[in-house]
């Protein structure tokens, strides 16, 4: 028997033995612009030969995996394209901005506009042409020998540092490289990307995003995030660990302790800076202080309260949770389930008037939301606002203006905080923000609720759609960004999430992210807990104390 059934969209097809994913894709029309393909709960590229009869399901840029694979063609793709334009040129990949990635060229010149637009027409060119991505599986001494031929040395020292039997390289116009990701069978599915030319050889590419209906995002400038992120890439540079295989080395020496204390003493300076704004300008009555999950915001904002205390103020903490209203007045989303995320999940009306009475010279009593009645309850805490008194307002909504209507711009201070980790991998490759994130509350949520990370993960989206409304619409808002990634974290992160990863298995929903997460853990070397120090960021993760 030479042909076998392929099942998807709840539809039966017949094909011959061996047909490719990419022909039987051809018959899928209900999903637009597919990548790569699901058997199982693995994911495969379209290239794959499908030898047995199999239950398919396809998938394009709004998938976890398929929007990472889209991304990794796209840079690639690019990295093409300048090469043919400007021979002397090279991109690096910096880092994930919202919505899109920051590139920057190096070489012998500062391009201009139209040649930028130049590079453009050539990626465009290559993607109509619809050319095949092939996919190399070679011996790492072959891999280590091409990229010191290329003198690409950071990547030959990763190569050298992982024990896999083979490499996997892809080769587009006789050009090797590889991105953590499957990739493109072919460059014809890349048509959705946008390039903004910042100027001084810095573009931000745009792609489709998981939520974006297949659009390309409009592009908003972020400056202080990336001022944030280049104050970082600065520090490091000048400790000459720009790459994982540097780190590595400090790692396997006795380096590693003084990098730890020099990377916390930085974070510790950051946040005292920042509190001591206030001794500067005394209108600030209330510092609003929100960001996404996972960056550290517990901590932080402990830290900055600890600052202000020993700067003569009188800080107090309100979290916005407080102000839920009751659960059976909460809106609904268009399933019917209560929107605890949405502005009107919050009392913002007696908010506004607390803050209000606080300004007049009133006392008011802070409330705390039971969340196991569903009701806001008020405590014996009462508080005014004395000459040294600060507030420290944590929560979602905190850096919207609609949130505190009322109050005149003057006496708030708004802070968005992320941990945007300017080491690299490569020149190609650098670590996720969203992965990094995603790492940090894997161990959180197994530690603190005894989650698996397949839980994580399956809640994962939700929070990532909370935060694409809610937060990062208003980052520009923000008086300041504090970084709160520490550059050896990743290090310290793998002791205590590989375990995790490994217990997800081949029949779970989420296998393939898992071994896409082990894969990115492979560069790096483990720190031991206990070099962490007590007071680090990252206890709000890994727990414990160095004493314990």
């Amino acid at each position: 028997m030479d042909t076998i059934k392929i099942t998807f969209n709840n539809k039966t097809h017949e094909y011959k033995i061996g047909t490719k994913l990419y022909d039987i894709a051809k018959d899928c029309s209900e999903v637009k612009d597919i990548i790569a393909a699901r058997i199982g709960n693995e994911v495969y590229s379209l290239d794959k030969e499908v030898m047995e009869s199999a239950t398919i399901a396809f998938i394009n840029y709004t998938d976890l995996i398929g929007n990472k694979i889209y991304k990794a063609g796209l840079k690639f793709l690019f990295e093409i394209a300048l090469i043919e334009c400007f021979p002397t040129l090279e991109i690096s990949y910096e880092h994930s901005v919202p919505r899109g990635m920051l590139g920057v060229i190096s070489g012998d010149k500062i391009l201009s506009v139209d040649e930028i637009s130049t590079i453009k027409s050539k990626m465009l060119e290559i993607i109509e042409k619809d050319e095949i991505i092939e996919k190399l599986n070679i011996q790492p001494k072959e891999a280590i020998r091409y990229y010191k031929s290329v003198e690409e040395y950071e990547k030959s020292d990763n190569v050298q540092n992982i024990n896999d039997r083979v490499v996997t390289l892809y080769k587009l116009h006789n050009k090797l490289n590889y991105f953590y990701s499957l990739m493109p069978y072919k460059t014809g599915v890349l048509k959705k990307f946008e390039l903004v030319y910042l100027g001084n050889n810095k573009i931000i590419f745009l792609f489709p995003g998981i939520n974006g209906n297949g659009e390309v995002p409009e592009y908003v400038h972020y400056a202080k995030i990336l001022d944030s992120f280049y104050a970082g890439k600065s520090w490091l540079l000048n400790l000459h660990a720009p790459y994982i295989s540097e780190l590595n080395k400090k790692i396997a020496s006795e380096d590693i302790k003084e990098f730890i204390k020099s990377n916390e003493l930085t974070f510790s300076l950051e946040i005292a800076k920042v509190a001591k704004l206030f001794l500067e300008n005394k209108d600030i009555k209330f510092i609003m202080i929100a960001g996404p999950s996972s960056s550290g915001k517990t901590t932080t904002t402990s830290r900055i309260s600890s600052y202000l205390t020993a700067y003569g103020f009188d800080p107090i903490k309100v979290s916005l949770d407080d102000y839920f209203i009751d659960r059976d007045q909460s809106p609904k989303d268009k399933d019917g389930n209560y929107d605890f995320e949405s502005l009107e999940a919050i009392d913002v009306t007696q908010f506004n008037r607390d803050l209000k009475t606080l300004l007049e010279g009133g006392e008011i009593t802070l409330p705390k939301y039971n969340f196991l009645t569903g009701k806001r309850e008020m405590t014996k805490r009462a508080v005014k606002l004395k000459e040294n008194s600060i507030f420290l307002i944590e929560g979602l909504h905190a850096l919207n203006e609609n949130l505190t209507p009322l109050i005149e711009p003057r006496y708030k201070y708004k802070i968005y905080l992320s941990p945007f980790i300017p080491l690299n991998i490569d020149r190609h490759n650098y670590i996720s923000t969203l992965d990094l994130r995603l790492l940090r509350r894997m161990i959180r949520d197994n530690r603190t609720r005894g989650y698996d990370v397949s839980k994580t993960i399956d809640n994962w989206q939700s929070v990532r759609n909370g935060e694409e409304k809610y937060i990062f619409p208003y980052i520009h808002q923000a008086d300041i960004i504090i970084n709160t990634a520490l550059t050896y974290e990743v290090g310290v992160l793998k002791v205590f999430v590989e375990p995790l990863l490994y217990s997800v298995g081949v029949e779970q929903e989420y296998y393939e992210e898992a071994r896409r997460l082990l894969d990115f853990l492979k560069q790096f070397y483990p720190i031991p807990g206990e070099y962490v120090n007590d007071e680090s960021i990252l206890r709000e993760f890994i727990g414990g104390k160095y004493n314990d």
